[in-house]
């Protein structure tokens, strides 16, 4: 994917956003934020990253370590507006070692309309105490 693609919608964003942290794909990954110095990046228990260069930096030191992540989207909570589109997820992230380990984290991600259709602006992640078991029987819950 190039900066030139035109992203159609926000969830297109954001499927190649967890591709690319899935696959450590740091080209991918850079190429769904906006080219802008205004965007922002945290990283669990990390500091506020501003900036495209910023950004780029610390994921391709992410990337460089080598643990493959399998990244499972829960609970998505969603604003809407013309123009920009904000999710709420909690990310259930396993990251392959000699054991398996799991880190649920909150996760806010804001995207934008543009020239070049949508982009990412903004990725907020937060550590979490562990999810509790999902009951097998009871329906999902649909707030109204």
């Amino acid at each position: 994917m190039s900066k030139t693609k035109i992203l159609a919608s926000a969830q297109d964003v954001e499927n190649a956003f967890y591709d690319a942290l899935e696959r450590a794909d740091l080209e991918l990954m850079m190429s769904i934020w906006a080219d802008d110095e205004e965007i922002v990046c945290v990283h669990p228990g990390g500091p506020r990253l501003i900036g495209y260069v910023a950004i780029r930096d610390a994921w391709r030191k992410i990337f460089e370590h080598g643990n493959r992540l399998e990244i499972r989207i829960l609970h998505l909570s969603k604003v809407t507006t013309p123009f920009a589109v904000m999710h709420s997820v909690l990310e259930e992230i396993r990251v392959r070692l000699k054991s398996d380990l799991m880190a649920p984290v909150a996760a806010t991600n804001l995207y934008v309309r543009g020239a070049m259709g949508w982009r990412m602006v903004s990725h907020h992640a937060s550590p979490v105490p562990p999810l509790p078991a999902e009951p097998a029987n009871e329906p999902p819950k649909v707030l109204h």
